[in-house]
């Protein structure tokens, strides 16, 4: 693409491929066109000086304009001793400078002294002087290049007419913030150019290749039919399982969606070579070790690791569930990882599970499962590092009903909270913070708590720090009526008798996390209700736009365009 010794030079200021360069577009144009008629704005003119005489640091010239036959002023601020030689009386020159009519007279101030006229001269910000980089665009960027890079006609032309210094080049330019089309046409090239150079950096890593196992029959027999979805995710992860390249796949799916059912196949396709499952949190482990006693074949051996347990013998086991508790085990190398709630763990837990099970030269398939999409995710997606399934389809109808809450309709509030306790149901309080705050409008957990204890039975409060909360959420669950608590309650928990959530201070939390609270009414179907509470007198735009939708990707999107995605 470039030569050797132009490649090294447009290294040094981050330009690597052709479309990086045709993008450097100017940040201005000086025009160096002669225009015979006097007028306002930027001309190059020819002089004859007179005289001058200085008022301080200002020089005053008065001068014969020969392009435009009538005496001109030049007014030079904060002139140096060079300036009393160039402007000296009988010299003629060319002049490029704002014109303006002032006094009767035009005057130009503080105009640079030219020896080329006509053309227009393009400004880049760029460490590499103008010229040089005129020079690289004139000798690399083509109407066939551009093509051969991707773009289509429209696209190549349009560059094109920027880089071609002419007027329509100045006014594209000028103009390119007030006409939307133009803009959006440079943006799709930049963030084409941005996935084209991210695709080239995705490696490729062998994985070890292994029967894998028909699962037909087993799908055929659970006491469930799967969604057409569910279904297809796990198509996807059987030609991953068959490829001699190890992949990394987001399978992505909305609270409730069914990710578990594909999480046990994709176990079961790999049987009988070792698989590893690590989730976040010690209730979600044992929810998804429940699911698997009851619905994987009863020869395949499972085992759930919780903190504290040491000197396992991997070999007798099947698949395995644990915590980030696995980080800590001497892990046999294994062909399948997965990742539940993704988005918990850290890159650096999630590349040390990757690590420890991987065999030499081979890898193993790494797949990510979260049911909220946030903008990072999101943007890997768009960037092609990673493949991706989707779970759209819900296995049963979920109708969650979100509102924006102030104070005005918190006594209705309470009349529904007690109505829907009295029918056996149970609801969560979300609090931004354990303590008070001087900082914060809103009550603290500790602060809310007896307003809440003195008007129902069984209240529980956990929090993060809470080493009891796992087993807090445990006795809510089976005993509850009322849970108080932070975000903690984002991820995992399946609570079949939740349809209540309010979470206070709603527009300090991002959509993700919002999305997620939201996630934890309505797990079995039925009706839920999600309250914002918020005591802002206008709430922002974004929680009219995430009320308005229970679509994850939707609400992903929205995220992303407030959030953005974050650096890749």
């Amino acid at each position: 693409m470039f030569e050797s010794k132009d490649r090294a030079e447009l290294a040094k200021c981050g330009i690597v491929s052709l479309l990086d360069l045709a993008l450097l577009v100017p940040k201005s144009f000086d025009d160096l066109s002669i225009k015979d008629e006097p007028n306002e704005g930027e001309n190059v003119v020819e002089i004859e000086c007179r005289f001058h005489h200085r008022k301080g640091s200002i020089l005053f010239i008065t001068a014969f304009c020969h392009t435009w036959e009538c005496d001109v002023k030049i007014v030079i601020f904060n002139a140096k001793a060079w300036h009393f030689g160039a402007f000296k009386s009988g010299k003629k020159m060319f002049i490029h400078g704002k014109s303006s009519y002032t006094f009767g007279l035009w005057q130009f101030s503080n105009p640079k002294i030219i020896t080329k006229t006509g053309g227009i001269t393009p400004h880049y910000k760029s460490l590499l002087k103008d010229s040089v980089v005129q020079n690289f665009i004139e000798k690399y960027v083509s109407f066939n290049s551009l093509l051969q890079s991707g773009l289509n006609e429209n696209e190549a032309n349009f560059l094109m007419q920027i880089h071609e210094n002419s007027a329509k080049s100045v006014e594209i330019i000028r103009n390119l913030e007030q006409n939307e089309a133009n803009l959006q046409i440079l943006k799709f090239i930049e963030i084409y150019n941005y996935i084209e150079k991210l695709s080239h950096k995705k490696l490729n890593f062998k994985a070890r290749k292994f029967p894998v196992a028909d699962i037909s029959q087993w799908l055929g027999a659970l006491p469930f039919t799967p969604t057409n979805d569910q279904l297809n995710a796990i198509n996807d992860i059987r030609s991953d399982l068959e490829s001699e390249f190890a992949a990394r796949r987001v399978i992505m799916g909305d609270v409730g969606s069914g990710k578990t059912l594909v999480i046990l196949a994709a176990a079961l396709m790999n049987y009988p070579q070792i698989s590893y499952l690590m989730a976040p949190t010690t209730i979600l482990c044992e929810q998804i070790y429940a699911e698997a006693l009851r619905l994987l074949p009863k020869g395949m051996r499972v085992l759930l690791v919780k903190s504290g347990d040491k000197k396992i013998n991997f070999d007798e086991y099947d698949f395995v569930i644990g915590t980030h508790a696995l980080l800590f085990q001497d892990l046999k190398p294994s062909n399948l990882i997965m990742v539940d709630e993704q988005h918990r763990f850290g890159s650096n837990q999630r590349e040390k599970i990757n690590r420890l099970t991987s065999d030499g030269e081979f890898k193993a398939h790494f797949l990510q499962f979260s049911a909220t999409p946030i903008p990072r995710t999101l943007s890997m997606i768009q960037s092609e590092l990673v493949k991706f399934s989707f779970l759209k389809q819900m296995p049963f109808k979920k109708e969650i009903h979100t509102q924006i809450l102030q104070n005005s309709g918190f006594a209705d509030f309470m009349s529904h909270l007690k109505n829907e306790i009295s029918k056996g149901n149970q609801a969560i309080i979300v609090y931004p913070l354990v303590e008070e705050s001087e900082k914060l409008v809103y009550q603290s957990l500790e602060e809310a708590e007896p307003f809440w204890k003195e008007r129902f039975e069984r209240v529980f409060v956990t929090h993060g720090k809470d080493k009891e909360k796992e087993e807090v959420l445990r006795q809510f669950r089976d005993n509850g009526e009322l849970l108080l608590t932070t975000t903690v309650v984002e991820v995992g928990i399946s609570l079949p008798r939740l349809s209540t959530i309010l979470i206070v201070g709603a527009e300090r939390l991002g959509l993700a996390s919002l999305h997620q609270l939201r996630g934890r009414v309505g797990r079995n179907g039925g009706t839920g209700f999600c309250y914002l509470y918020t005591k802002l007198k206008n709430p922002p735009e974004r929680l009219f736009k995430f009320a308005g939708t229970l679509d994850g990707f939707k609400v992903a999107e929205i995220d992303l365009k407030n959030r953005q995605g974050g650096d890749l």
